[in-house]
């Protein structure tokens, strides 16, 4: 049986009622998105017709998704609001703590004895409060939530912004910072601008070496990294249904590249087949009930441009395989391109490694794909040229794919598998030789390529492609290589051709799994005992913001103009910094280094106007909040993509920033800012970017007025004297607001528990 079966009853239960209620409101047909978010309105929030991108909307989520790396942050907070134990079903996944270097038996021991302290925190505050708790070893967050807590038409929360891969099952699922996390853990409403819509249609059927990977490939190139902002992705269409659960869940993963909110699929034949296949017949047998709630209205289907605010047409059946890279994952290249491509663009095309698995690519189909053409090297009389990892998604897939003799298969071609955890994806891979800075590309199946995002190195060229065209171009160890069109030269010096991939869709013999890793919270956690070493280096307990002075700011010091991507890993980085993220202070030495200064082109070195010479970020700031002298940060477009860590956010908050003003946020970052007591403000004229000058001053003026929809003054008094006075927008609410004031959301929970 599955996981919270009478929580999911329930929300089917309503879901008629509640859709048919919607309808009403709007007086026309719904699409599935608007049903599942008309559908999970806060009790306490009045249904209207609700403005696209522009109206906040408080939710009741149905469960709340955490990894151990964000957990800390989110459970720390949750601590201070004083409940006795969360008010919707809840889980930690550790997941991101395990560094990849030697293998997954040996990796695991290693961080167990290194996180031990980590991992006896949140399995004591999970056992305490009444959270389902995933050892480490049990897998990544977003398959162990797919496999056993995903249902369609439910809405859930993470504090990981992947935590949209159960968009696979049919669910709206949005990452968070964990102050979302702690407000719903509390029983509290949760907010949200009541999303864009876009609608992809696919047609035809996917054939050969196209893999469902390739259509978020397409759809990032089209989109780009910030042009699902603010926005639902709705996928339909015969593509649509013919695709199996977990590619649907591949293409809603990597939806995170393009800022999306979200993206999801309507219930269908894939998705009971999944649920059946992983122990949950009951819960298709409940959602089999409600399937005409569980998709758009067939109007919407037939004439999607008039209820979609962007729709895109995807042929399945001509989509050709795609790489995505270097440094981005909205350059989007199809593999017939590529050769002209790394030539024009001088990339180097000797492929060092190629790397499968991760949250976004795990599936037993994806394993079973890629074994198909392990197969092929020995048959072939072929030798893998480059590297090759395998990080499975969970312990019921390794478990599995060992079972069904596909790990043996990897194994004679020279593969490592490592442990079932982020790894690589997100910086925690010890690669032996990255710290010699040497430019190289590697390939793999994750979602994010930024610099230094896989092993630290800024010169490794990292494209993402689907697990199969990934394996092939590992074995062939050559980033032109064509698998459609080109031969290989074998052992022999024969010329031989991959045959396409192929695979199951899910195990014949089922799943299984010996120990996948749960543990259960107590039934009565009072007297269960949370403790936090006052010396602890790695854990830290939260003090309290302090609240706003009530009076504008003036004399705000310019911290950092960053120039072009700055994105959270450049505001707070991953990979070895991963063990401070329970301990606000340590962590905040990472704070921003990653950024590039405008004035200098270089990466943590930043003008100190207390002392005349340039220094690293955050001893910089460190100095400033000695000094008790504020600070502001000026960004670029898209400032805070991709990651939901709020630890970019806590950090300038932590050491004293006051406001960040750029030209453009991410959704989950500007949202964490907010939630934290900062100012999240955007040039209303971008070119006067322009116009802040490295040692300005900065004051704010309007906050004693500060209300909705009211731009704020800032005046840049520069340092010959003279001084510019320009325009800053912002997207506040009266309750954002008010948690400005109040010096950040958590302040006004702990009241409102407390009184």
């Amino acid at each position: 049986m599955a996981f919270d079966i009478e929580m999911i009853k329930s929300v089917y239960a309503a879901l008629p009622g509640k859709v048919e209620a919607a309808r009403k409101a709007l007086g026309r047909p719904l699409t599935l998105a608007e049903k599942i978010l008309f559908a999970h309105l806060h009790s306490d929030q009045k249904l209207e017709n609700f403005e696209r991108a522009k109206s906040y909307v408080d939710f009741a989520p149905d469960r709340v998704a955490m990894q151990d790396a964000t957990a800390q942050m989110a459970l720390l907070q949750f601590m201070q609001a004083g409940r006795p134990k969360v008010a919707v079903p809840s889980t930690v996944h550790c997941d991101h703590l395990i560094t990849a270097k030697t293998e997954a038996k040996v990796d695991l021991a290693v961080a167990n004895a290194e996180s031990k302290e980590v991992y006896d925190f949140l399995s004591s505050v999970s056992n305490k409060y009444g959270i389902g708790f995933w050892k480490p070893g049990a897998g990544i967050i977003h398959q162990v939530v797919l496999e056993n807590y995903a249902f369609p038409g439910g809405m859930m929360i993470g504090t990981d912004s992947h935590t949209v891969n159960a968009g696979g099952l049919g669910m709206i699922a949005i990452g968070v910072g964990g102050a979302d996390a702690c407000d719903v853990m509390a029983g509290l409403p949760w907010e949200l601008k009541w999303p864009k819509l876009i609608g992809v249609k696919l047609t035809g059927k996917l054939n050969g070496w196209t893999a469902p990977k390739d259509v978020i490939l397409k759809v990032a190139g089209i989109l780009t990294v910030k042009g699902g902002t603010g926005a639902i992705v709705e996928y339909f269409g015969e593509g649509a249904t013919s695709m199996s659960c977990t590619g649907k869940g591949t293409i809603c993963n990597m939806g995170a590249e393009i800022g999306a909110t979200t993206s999801t699929f309507g219930y269908d034949d894939s998705m009971s087949r999944y649920l059946q296949s992983t122990g949950r017949a009951d819960v298709a047998a409940a959602a089999d009930a409600v399937r005409e709630h569980l998709n758009a209205d067939a109007e919407v289907y037939a004439d999607p441009k008039k209820y979609f605010d962007e729709v895109i047409e995807i042929n399945l059946s001509e989509l050709e395989p795609h790489l995505n890279g270097p440094f981005t994952p909205d350059l989007a290249t199809p593999i017939s391109k590529m050769k002209e491509a790394a030539l024009a663009n001088g990339w180097p095309t000797k492929i060092e490694v190629g790397l499968i698995g991760s949250c976004t690519n795990s599936s037993y189909e994806d394993i079973s794909r890629a074994v198909s053409l392990a197969k092929q090297v020995p048959e072939k009389g072929l030798k893998t040229k480059a590297e090759f990892t395998i990080t499975p998604g969970s312990e019921q897939v390794r478990y599995t794919i060992e079972r069904d003799g596909f790990l043996s298969v990897f194994d004679q071609i020279g593969a490592t598998v490592f442990a079932n955890a982020c790894g690589p994806c997100i910086g925690m891979w010890d690669r032996v030789g990255a710290d010699k800075q040497e430019k190289n590309t590697i390939v793999h199946s994750f979602n994010r390529n930024f610099a230094k995002r896989a092993d630290g190195n800024p010169n490794t060229f990292a494209f993402v492609a689907s697990p199969e065209l990934v394996t092939a171009l590992a074995i062939a160890g050559d980033l032109t290589f064509n698998p459609l069109t080109d031969t290989l030269t074998n052992e022999k010096g024969e010329q031989v051709k991959l045959d396409p991939p192929s695979g199951d869709e899910l195990p014949t013999k089922g799943f299984a799994v010996d120990d996948p890793g749960y543990q259960a919270p107590a039934e009565d956690g009072s007297n269960v005992q949370v403790e936090v070493s006052p010396t602890s280096k790695r854990l830290q307990l939260l003090d309290p913001f302090a609240p706003w002075e009530g009076v504008d700011l003036k004399g705000l010091n310019l911290l950092i103009k960053a120039k072009g991507k700055c994105t959270t890993d450049h505001i707070s980085m991953a990979g070895p910094w991963l063990k401070f993220r329970g301990h606000l202070d340590n962590i905040s030495n990472n704070m921003l280094i990653g950024a590039v200064n405008y004035y200098n082109d270089k990466t943590d070195s930043v003008l100190n106007d207390l002392t005349g010479e340039y220094g690293p970020v955050p001893a910089t700031q460190r100095a400033y909040k000695a000094a008790g002298i504020g600070s502001i940060v000026v960004g670029d477009e898209n400032y805070g993509e991709g990651s939901s860590r709020e630890h970019a956010a806590m950090e300038p908050r932590h050491l004293g920033v006051r406001v960040v003003l750029v030209k453009s946020f991410a959704r989950i970052h500007e949202t964490n800012l907010k939630k934290q007591g900062m100012l999240a403000l955007t040039f209303a004229d971008k070119a006067d970017y322009d116009k802040i000058k490295e040692g300005d001053k900065v004051d704010v003026i309007g906050l004693t007025s500060f209300a909705p929809g009211k731009p704020l003054t800032l005046v840049l008094n520069h340092k010959d004297g003279s001084s510019d006075t320009i325009l800053a927008n912002h997207t506040y609410n009266q309750q954002q607001i008010d948690w400005f004031k109040a010096g950040g959301a958590l302040n006004i929970i702990r009241k409102q528990v407390a009184g």
